[in-house]
């Protein structure tokens, strides 16, 4: 039987990190499943999901808490096998100026149709021409299959009116 182990890790931006955390799951024989990685004002910032027999998993976490010697914060929490209801995946991108409520207010509308974000990538980049910043989100969104998929789409589309960003959704959920 194999245990699961979702790391999240935060600490000064420097060369060797993920190199550290890579030798440390390599060592106790983890396999690295999934992750994801990023610098934010000068920190390095991610989450990673670790593979490994349940006997070491706990010679894992020992070995993972000693990279805090190396100026890295970790949380350390053991995934659980979830019973998965019907659910559709759909992929939603806006774009609009940058202003700030625009993820919560898309996440709230999400919420009262019961869907989950899975994924959320965002940035802020100035705009072409104008050099006026904008917002950019992807989305990734699982809808539960009780949803109906043309009352989701409208009211994202209404909001995405009110926000002044412009949205598209790909998917199931966008049919």
């Amino acid at each position: 039987m194999n245990a699961s182990l979702v790391v999240t890790l935060i600490g000064a931006d420097r060369p060797g990190l993920v190199n550290a955390l890579a030798e440390c799951a390599a060592d106790c024989g983890a396999n690295w499943l999934e992750s994801s990685m990023a610098q934010l004002a000068g920190k390095f910032a991610g989450i990673v999901r670790l593979e490994i027999a349940e006997a070491d998993a706990g010679k894992l976490e020992a070995a993972l808490g000693e990279l805090e010697v190396e100026g890295l914060r970790l949380t350390i929490e053991r995934g659980v096998a979830a019973s998965a209801p019907a659910l559709r995946v759909t992929k939603l991108t806006l774009v609009g100026h940058d202003r700030p409520g625009i993820v919560r207010e898309i996440s709230a509308a999400l919420a009262r149709h019961g869907a989950s974000i899975s994924k959320l990538e965002t940035a802020c980049e100035n705009a072409s021409f104008s050099g006026e910043p904008l917002f950019r989100a992807s989305i990734e969104v699982q809808v539960p299959a009780s949803v109906e998929p043309a009352s989701l789409k409208a009211e994202l589309e209404t909001l995405a009116n009110e926000l002044m960003v412009d949205l598209n959704l790909e998917g199931e959920a966008a049919n």
